[in-house]
């Protein structure tokens, strides 16, 4: 079965630190890009990181900017998203994406969703 599964996700503070993590099964990652993408609620969906197969970075948000970095992992066939000096506006569902090779700026582009998983980030 393919699928994406993020995990790291909780409660931190204002100015603390979190790192999601995005593993795949049934796949393998290596010729694929990922998008890490974000929901607030009552917000649409939005994009935050995305990595491509090469490894070159896009950046999606400019609010996380200099805070959160993406990196992969072929051998855990696993993606990274580090986040530092969270701030409350950075509380939401945060959702990993797959999709074949590069990044798009198109949501509609991705294949593969994980279920996402929660941050919250205190004041």
């Amino acid at each position: 079965q393919v699928q994406l599964v993020e995990s790291g996700g909780g409660l931190a503070q204002a100015g603390g630190s979190l790192r999601l993590s995005c593993a795949a099964s049934g796949f393998r990652l290596d010729y694929y890009a990922i998008g890490w993408f974000r929901q607030a609620p009552g917000k649409e969906r939005e994009g935050v990181l995305c990595i491509s197969y090469t490894s070159r970075s896009t950046n999606y948000a400019d609010s996380v900017k200099g805070r959160f970095t993406i990196s992969r992992d072929n051998a855990e066939n696993t993606v990274y998203l580090q986040m530092n000096s969270l701030k409350p506006e950075d509380t939401a569902i945060y959702y990993c994406a797959a999709r074949s090779l590069y990044c798009s700026d198109s949501v509609s582009r991705f294949d593969t969703w994980g279920q996402g998983t929660q941050v919250t980030v205190s004041s």
